[in-house]
């Protein structure tokens, strides 16, 4: 415990101890006691402190000037070393005419700023509090100040009315009306917007913006000065007249991602086998890469039949890839898609992308079956048409082998004349075989042994070369040798 500097043997009931603090967001411990004379009484319960949190906002010191039928205002920040920033300060502002009947109106103003909107030669009051809407501290008003406006220089100009900005994809166009036929020129100027913000005088720090100067028309393409998208901007319009005479219109403010608009999406389809793929281009994507970075898109995919029942039902799927599919198609249909990009943190939505269709293909089954139960069949009929083949041929083969044999018997075989057998496993019948000699007359009378012997030798062969089942045969034969012995002798 340390004891305090000038809080020491105080009689008030207050003591300022400011500078013993030197850390706002440590927590301190404070207590206290009584002294009177000898006596000393027991310490206070401890009080517990982070001078940050209790801390009250002072009130700002301001400065006002009346020109021009307008009030400049600059705002000095409350004094105090625990707020380190002073950039974080916020100013609202309350003005009332100076009568019973004043109607108190609010505006949040920066630090160097015009009050416009005034009535000429009339008193306006005004007060100024400090914010920190971080930490949703508000400080005290500032003391009340009063201030006379004077009159509009005269100024045979009017200046460009109904400035708007419009914004598609990151690209950002100036409108403005015209109020004149005459020539008249303009000049579109900008002013960053972290300027404002500054305790520094900002209206000379204006600049042109690029291929916006000295145009005749009444539209401007600013793109080329939005270079960050944390930042702000502030656009006016000067218009100029062939008198070196200019009239500033009012100013607008651009905060490029809330400003700016997102567009469809682009979206291609495709198919494969019973998927339909759906391939999304994020919005502005041939303009600024940035977007998809900054927005975190999601998509919605709307896709349905396109038959001519009306009653068919449109499904929906949200994704957060650029690439979805759908399942469960129906073969031979027309299926249509189109599809919404949204950014859920910037509370942002386009338009639904143009209808795009395409057609899924016949259905495969059927023909697969078709085509495995043909090659089934034909295998079958094949089989059964070898197997039945094969066994006519075995059939005609043992039907011409019992009927119509290959092999021929002898040609010495009488009475067969060459024939063919008519079966090979039937017994044919004997056949009568008649009794028969060769009887030769023989002129020569002298004939050799030799010569008898060999015409023995084929009589006898004659004899053998035939089927003899008799014995009447033999005895024939017998009969007819003897008589040939005789004749030749």
């Amino acid at each position: 415990w340390k004891e305090l500097s000038g809080c020491q043997k105080v009689t008030r009931m207050e003591c300022d101890f400011s500078s013993a603090i030197t850390e706002y967001y440590d927590t301190h411990h404070v207590r206290i006691r009584a002294e009177r004379r000898e006596e000393v009484s027991p310490w206070s319960s401890i009080f517990e402190m982070i001078p940050y949190c209790i801390a009250q906002i002072g009130p700002p010191e301001i400065e006002l000037q009346s020109t021009n039928g307008v009030i400049k205002i600059k705002v000095s920040p409350p004094e105090a070393k625990m707020w380190i920033n002073p950039l974080n300060f916020k100013y609202n502002l309350v003005i009332w005419e100076n009568s019973s009947s004043a109607e108190f109106r609010s505006l949040s103003i920066f630090p160097t700023d015009i009050i416009d909107d005034l009535a000429p030669d009339t008193t306006y009051c005004l007060k100024v509090q400090a914010t920190i809407p971080l930490d949703l501290k508000e400080g005290l008003f500032s003391p009340i100040h009063c201030v006379k406006t004077t009159h509009k220089a005269v100024n045979d100009l009017v200046c460009a009315t109904n400035v708007s900005i419009f914004a598609l994809n990151m690209k950002f166009h100036l409108h403005w009306n015209n109020q004149y036929k005459q020539h008249v020129s303009y000049n579109v100027q900008y002013l960053m917007g972290y300027l404002k913000k500054l305790y520094d005088d900002y209206s000379m720090k204006w600049l042109n913006v690029p291929r916006c100067e000295n145009i005749t028309d009444t539209q401007c393409n600013f793109s080329s000065i939005i270079t960050a998208t944390s930042g702000f901007y502030y656009l006016r319009v000067q218009t100029m007249s062939e008198y070196n005479k200019s009239c500033l219109s009012d100013e607008v403010k651009v905060d490029p991602l809330i400003t700016n608009e997102i567009g469809p999406p682009d979206v291609k389809l495709d198919i494969s086998d019973v998927l339909l793929h759906i391939q999304i281009s994020p919005p502005g994507a041939s303009e600024s890469d940035f977007m998809r970075d900054y927005y975190e898109f999601s998509y919605r995919i709307l896709y349905w039949k396109n038959s001519s029942n009306n009653e068919e039902e449109i499904k929906m799927k949200e994704i957060k890839q650029t690439i979805g599919t759908v399942s469960d198609l129906t073969p031979s249909t027309l299926y249509c898609v189109k599809v919404q990009a949204f950014s859920e943190l910037y509370n942002k939505s386009s338009h639904y992308s143009k209808e795009e269709c395409i057609k899924t293909p016949g259905d495969k089954i059927l023909p697969l079956i078709i085509l495995a139960t043909f090659i089934t069949a034909l295998i079958a009929v094949c089989l059964v048409a070898t197997t039945l083949v094969f066994a006519l041929y075995q059939a005609y083969s043992k039907i011409k082998y019992v009927f119509f044999p290959s092999c021929q018997p002898p040609l010495n075989i009488e009475h067969f004349g060459g024939q063919l057998f008519s079966s090979p496993y039937l017994p044919t019948a004997e056949e009568l075989i008649e009794n028969c000699s060769i009887i030769e007359t023989i002129i020569t009378e002298e004939v050799n042994q030799i010569d008898f012997k060999d015409y023995k030798h084929s009589k006898q062969s004659s004899r053998d070369s035939g089927n003899y089942s008799n014995d009447d045969d033999t005895s024939g034969s017998k009969v007819s040798g003897e008589r040939v012995e005789k004749e030749i002798v």
